[in-house]
């Protein structure tokens, strides 16, 4: 309740500086849980922040909302709608705590562009499923997360009202890239990475059972420090195929890469494959792990970082 009353009073103190309702302003934090904020502290600055608004601060706002982030994070892209230049840039914080639903991540994405308030919320939904819920560093969720997408309308092109609309479908393409490339931006500073990791399905019945074998490659601590190792451990990845949990899955169907070569088919080691080449392929700083179920055309893409010393140490002294 504490933390909701100072939310109020924070947002209560805005609404009066800027001459709108309390309902119109949204908060928005991360933290450690149950440590209440420093409103006053916030409050104080209010004014100075407000006096600082300019359309060049993006930068300075990616910076702003770090917390054990290494670096600050932000994209940005312009895209024609019949003859008229639109806008997309976007902003968010994360390392720890960063899992499917969001997490410990706040994510900002604006455009200028006129669209519908309808199609604006399939639009978030739809970017959101091909990037912020793909990604996953450590497993673990919070309480504190948040994306917000608003569209300003001051671009000036036609507004865009259906779906079928090819306006339409170019601005959702350029918003899902942006919300993409943050939310690998993401994982690539997760804490104490070392590595970038990309898990691709292929050929599976559903994208559910997609999901589930990506997620149990992504989340295997034991996968993840051998990748920090750069161990081509094979029976790892290919146990969390197995407990992913599909039961009519057919292992003998089952082909797995490390980059582009082939590792295991036919429920054992591939042929062609030597030891050699799969240290190559995890002593890279980015390592795709490919599995091809080889039972339908459903796919999917999750993007996930090794587990190093330095996470251990990050999270042991995090409030310290």
């Amino acid at each position: 309740q504490s933390g909701i009353d100072h939310a109020h009073a924070t947002c209560a103190s805005l609404a009066r500086l800027i001459g709108c309702q309390t309902q119109q302003v949204l908060p928005f934090s991360t933290g450690v849980i149950m440590e209440p904020l420093p409103v006053e502290k916030i409050i104080t600055h209010l004014p100075q922040a407000l006096a600082n608004l300019a359309p060049d601060n993006w930068f300075a706002a990616a910076q702003a909302i770090m917390t054990t982030d290494i670096v600050p994070k932000g994209v940005s892209r312009q895209i024609q709608i019949n003859g008229t230049t639109v806008t997309i840039t976007g902003i968010a914080k994360g390392s720890g705590m960063i899992h499917p639903n969001m997490a410990t991540m706040l994510g900002y994405i604006a455009t200028d562009a006129a669209v519908t308030q309808p199609l604006l919320d399939d639009l978030v939904r739809y970017a959101t499923d091909r990037s912020f819920n793909c990604v996953t560093v450590d497993g673990d969720t919070s309480t504190n997360d948040a994306l917000i997408l608003m569209a300003t309308g001051q671009a000036g092109n036609t507004p865009i009202t259906v779906s079928t609309d090819p306006a339409f479908i170019s601005l959702q393409a350029a918003i899902t890239e942006v919300a993409a490339l943050l939310a690998q931006m993401i994982v690539r500073d997760g804490e104490g990475a070392t590595k970038f990791i990309t898990v691709q399905v292929e050929s599976g019945k559903t994208r559910e059972e997609c999901i589930k074998v990506a997620y149990a490659i992504a989340h295997s601590p034991l996968i993840k420090t051998a990748c920090f190792a750069s161990d081509p451990n094979l029976g790892r990845i290919l146990a969390a195929i197995g407990y992913a949990g599909i039961e009519d899955l057919d292992v003998n169907l089952v082909q797995l890469y490390l980059g582009n070569i082939l590792v295991a088919e036919h429920g054992g080691r591939a042929a062609s494959y030597r030891e050699e080449d799969g240290q190559r392929i995890m002593q890279a700083p980015e390592i795709t792990i490919q599995v091809k179920l080889n039972r339908g055309n459903a796919s999917t893409t999750v993007w996930t970082c090794d587990l190093s010393y330095d996470y251990v140490k990050i999270n042991a002294d995090y409030r310290s």
